[in-house]
């Protein structure tokens, strides 16, 4: 099987062309066609010459992964669905347009370990990490692939459990001889595993968002098994270790439950344990999934959870749901072939 040339960075480039005795400037000639001319095809990269093109296509391919179907919002916003292994197995990206911007939520694994009971992708299991290459297509071979303006890594799978591809991404989204993207248009979502978090807020300059979504320990515990080896009280404590007082920001995302998590405690608890923290809550609709007791917080409710939060000073909003009539929305994304 041919290695994939996607998803490889600058340097990696070089070792390729230094194995196939090719000059070393044609490692930045085909980063330019991978990433700035999005070429599909080897035999497109036109200014290597017909024996480099022929060396690299004896072990290498471009590695592209094309969707197989799309469904549209009646608020414009776009699914994608691409193969993924054997079988009908797909994973989705949706594109979130509003104004100007563009956002392409982006899939990270096949399914997800994290179990979160609140969540479609979760209950299908674990199948598998997407590599680079399949990461990078939902940026690149959507419709709108040449117009994004930012990109979160919020769809399939947990991202920090998929760390090397994300970052791997990450660096040739950000990096001159890729999309050349300033790392503050890219926002990661994670459950909080705390190894990888220091890692990606070390390495990485991007937006962090974490699903809080209840802040005493045993209440999100019920919601999110992994509360029990990463609590959200030590997540948030390595996270007040980095600086968020400048362009980079960290939100925190919040699911509102009737009468579960959108009590005047839990606001209390939210503001004594983020206290100190430049940060925003993000508060969201719950979308109803198949047998859940959960139950969806009327717009009253949630407008009173928010007031009670900016008058304590903890800056709240609560986010639009998108793309629901085509279950795109958040904790909607399942993998099927059909709209849901």
């Amino acid at each position: 099987m041919k290695q994939k040339l996607l998803g490889k960075n600058l340097n990696e480039l070089k070792e390729i062309a230094k194995e196939l005795s090719l000059p070393s400037f044609t490692a930045t000639q085909i980063a330019q066609w991978l990433y700035q001319k999005r070429v599909r095809d080897i035999s497109e990269m036109t200014n290597l010459s017909k024996v480099a093109r022929e060396k690299l296509s004896e072990l290498y391919e471009v590695g592209h992964t094309q969707y197989t179907h799309s469904f549209k919002s009646v608020d414009g916003t776009k699914k994608y669905l691409f193969p993924v292994g054997e079988g009908e197995r797909f994973i989705e990206t949706v594109m979130i347009p509003d104004g100007e911007r563009s956002t392409v939520c982006v899939s990270c694994q096949i399914g997800c370990k994290m179990g979160c009971k609140f969540c479609m992708t979760g209950r299908q299991g674990f199948h598998g990490h997407l590599d680079a290459a399949q990461i990078l297509s939902q940026f690149m071979d959507i419709d709108e692939g040449e117009v994004l303006t930012n990109a979160v890594f919020m769809g399939m799978g947990e991202p920090l459990d998929n760390y090397d591809n994300i970052s791997r991404t990450i660096d040739v989204l950000t990096s001159s001889w890729g999309f050349g993207w300033s790392p503050k248009r890219i926002t990661l979502s994670t459950v909080g595993i705390i190894p990888m978090l220091e890692r990606f807020l070390k390495e990485s300059k991007c937006h962090l968002a974490v699903s809080l979504h209840n802040p005493f320990g045993v209440q999100r515990a019920e919601l999110m098994p992994m509360q029990k080896p990463y609590p959200i009280e030590e997540v948030v404590r390595l996270i007040k270790k980095f600086d968020f007082t400048g362009q980079r920001r960290v939100s925190f995302e919040y699911i509102v439950f009737s009468g579960v998590n959108d009590s005047k405690a839990h606001s209390d608890e939210l503001v004594r344990i983020l206290k100190g923290l430049e940060c925003r809550v993000n508060l969201i609709r719950f979308h109803a999934i198949p047998n859940s007791s959960l139950k969806t917080t009327s717009d009253k409710e949630m407008e009173s959870f928010k007031d009670r939060l900016n008058s304590q000073g903890l800056l709240t909003t609560i986010r639009a749901s998108r793309g629901e009539d085509i279950f795109a929305a958040c904790g909607l994304l399942s993998g099927q072939k059909s709209k849901k």
